[in-house]
């Protein structure tokens, strides 16, 4: 993650629930994983032996350090807040079908993908709509590595009368 260390969002997202449309798609830039970031990360949040120690891991069933799955998706966070950060969002309610499908390791570079998927008011908060998406993140081969769906809500620029 050494390309980005996560800048903070200064100004007041810009699109809102009314500009989101059914099957819009974004698709972020490239972040290659580095062993580093990887490891201290597992070595503070996830401290299983094959992902904090590279020369254990070497004995595991993946013959190297992979990144953890929280790892993974704290990559997909940063990759996807830079394509879809100027939504304004009001926070996640819920994420399914969760998979991890392929192990991350280092030196991949991966890329974020998302599509919204259906968008409804909300009926108990009339300054808000809700929006799922699917999410994926890949690999530089294409393969998709972790991927899930997710509700949000999301600020209306203006709540009807």
């Amino acid at each position: 993650m050494s390309e980005s260390k996560g800048a903070v969002q200064a100004t007041r997202p810009s699109r809102f629930w009314e500009d989101l449309e059914i099957g819009e798609a974004t698709l972020s830039r490239e972040m290659t994983v580095d062993l580093d970031d990887m490891v201290a990360y597992a070595e503070r949040y996830d401290p299983q032996w094959f992902h904090a120690n590279p020369d254990a891991a070497k004995a595991s069933l993946f013959g190297e350090v992979i990144a953890s799955g929280l790892y993974s998706a704290a990559l997909w966070r940063v990759l996807d807040h830079e394509v879809n950060g100027d939504i304004a969002w009001v926070c996640g309610v819920a994420w399914d079908d969760v998979h991890w499908l392929r192990a991350v390791r280092a030196g991949d570079r991966l890329q974020a993908h998302s599509e919204i998927l259906s968008k409804r008011p909300s009926s108990s908060r009339p300054g808000v709509g809700l929006a799922v998406l699917a999410h994926a993140l890949t690999n530089q081969d294409g393969a998709r590595v972790f991927e899930f769906r997710s509700t949000n809500l999301v600020y209306r620029r203006e709540p009807p009368a």
